[in-house]
């Protein structure tokens, strides 16, 4: 029996108030539409990474508090895309970790962009 867990795939998720008002969003900031909702109150996306995805619920008495980091290869293309369809970010940092932009939707979950250091 294995002593840690086996981990095949990962989401990040968010909690939001009004899951149809969110998805709009969502999909802006992501691309693309949502894969599936495999319940009323949820929909995701599957396979942003080779092992992560999405998950947005809709459920207003928890929404608002979420966090999630997505790792892109160039944040810069990330937020002149984002900024192209009125997405901006809050606040941006560089330094010798890499390069971060973080942003709100409309329930002030935070979604942080985080591009890696260059070795």
């Amino acid at each position: 029996m294995a002593s840690h867990l086996n981990v095949q795939g990962i989401f990040a998720a968010a909690t939001v108030s009004d899951l149809s008002t969110a998805l709009m969003w969502y999909e802006c900031f992501l691309g693309r539409p949502a894969d599936d909702h495999p319940l009323a109150q949820m929909a995701q996306w599957r396979n942003l990474s080779a092992t992560g995805g999405l998950q947005l619920w809709g459920d207003k008495t928890r929404a608002g508090s979420g966090v999630m980091t997505i790792v892109v290869p160039d944040l810069a293309v990330e937020i002149q895309r984002l900024s192209a369809q009125g997405i901006v970010p809050n606040s941006e940092a560089r330094g010798p970790f890499g390069a971060v932009a973080s942003f709100f939707d409309a329930d002030n979950n935070r979604i942080v962009l985080a591009e890696p250091a260059i070795d």
